[in-house]
């Protein structure tokens, strides 16, 4: 008899109801924890609760007022994570335009570590896109367009000292340099020590908005790093920078 009034009172579609707050309650939190907002959470849970005892007392002027400070709120979350909101909304949209990923070869690979290895040597500062498959022209601003065959000597010329093209990003394409004089969103990570400059901030801040792989090479130090999905691995010789890039562009094995 309870099971029937139960079943009377609470249907299949508030199940789903309640399961669909509680998936967005969760992913808000999550969103809040995740992108170091954990302090505006706290805060607004403060603002809920005094809002709820001054309801309880019947406190209407400040009720009021914390009515008002939530509105505000809900616009102050929108203008602090403004970056990270857009950063959501184009994981889910996909950034719409699709790359073949099996289009970047093992030769194309090949060149980028040769010409990587040469600027390290000489300490010329570099930085390189490689495109997966998100299509990132909506998130670059500046660039020159190129649309040439990647070779060794195009990247060392592009980003020689003093020429036209060497203060920016090169992005690459499938078999071709795409653009170059790149500039990039920059990453507002409080995580990436203070010894790195703007490079690697916007190494950092592309593979964080998009699924793209950006190597940088230190024109201070010579060091190879390499950004992806919001990390920066520090500090590549050569041969493991071949190795993952060759993992990330699906040429090899992860597990190998």
């Amino acid at each position: 008899m309870l099971f029937d009034l139960l079943r009377e009172l609470f249907g299949l579609r508030d199940l789903i109801d309640i399961l669909a707050v509680a998936v967005f309650v969760y992913g808000i939190i999550y969103f809040l924890v995740v992108t170091k907002g954990f302090q505006i959470l706290r805060a607004l849970i403060l603002i809920g609760v005094l809002w709820f005892l001054a309801e309880i007392v019947q406190l209407r002027t400040l009720s009021w007022i914390f009515e008002k400070l939530w509105t505000l709120g809900l616009f102050a979350i929108v203008v602090v994570f403004q970056p990270e909101i857009r950063r959501a909304l184009a994981r889910i949209g996909e950034r719409t335009k699709v790359i073949k990923l099996a289009s970047v070869e093992e030769r194309t690979i090949e060149r980028i570590v040769r010409a990587c290895r040469f600027m390290s040597d000489r300490q010329i500062g570099a930085l390189i896109v490689v495109e997966r498959y998100q299509n990132i022209e909506d998130i670059i601003e500046g660039c020159v367009y190129i649309d040439a065959t990647i070779s060794v000597e195009l990247l060392i010329t592009i980003f020689y000292p003093m020429t036209p093209l060497h203060d920016g990003a090169v992005v690459i394409r499938g078999e071709r340099i795409a653009f170059a004089s790149c500039v990039l969103p920059l990453s507002k990570s409080a995580d990436l020590p203070k010894k790195y400059g703007t490079r690697h901030r916007a190494a950092l801040g592309i593979s964080e908005e998009s699924d793209a792989i950006s190597i940088v090479v230190s024109e201070e130090t010579g060091e190879i790093s390499l950004a992806v999905e919001g990390r920066l691995e520090r500090n590549l010789d050569p041969e493991i920078l071949r190795d993952r890039l060759s993992q990330l562009l699906g040429l090899k094995d992860e597990a190998s």
